[in-house]
């Protein structure tokens, strides 16, 4: 197999160079993103998550040697209590494998 290609993770339209990385916030709405000028960071981090969710399965990655990253849901989603006010919690996990060799680091040079 291959590894996983930009457009599948990040969107039909993204792009990138030797310095930028160009995501386009349009190819974000499948997954809830209203497109604004004043999006916040957390708002686009997370679309960009659930984005990636959509092609880095579990399941892809188990039938693609080449995919080592898999998001994941987390645990269910559960309430907690901050500055006195409910909230409910929900978890995204992100898993890489790389073959053991003794450092334990996230390098994203590995995957």
């Amino acid at each position: 197999m291959a590894e996983p290609l930009l457009t599948a993770v990040f969107g039909a339209n993204v792009t990138q160079d030797a310095t930028d990385l160009t995501i386009k916030k349009a190819d974000l709405t499948g997954v809830g993103l209203t497109p604004s000028a004043n999006n916040t960071a957390e708002s686009l981090l997370l679309a960009i998550n659930l984005k990636a969710q959509e092609a880095l399965t579990e399941a892809a990655r188990e039938t693609n040697i080449d995919q080592s990253v898999a998001l994941t849901d987390g645990f269910s989603p559960s309430i907690t209590t901050r500055n006195n006010a409910i909230y409910l919690r929900n978890t995204i996990s992100i898993e890489v494998d790389k073959e053991l060799t003794g450092a334990d680091v996230i390098d994203p040079d590995d995957y």
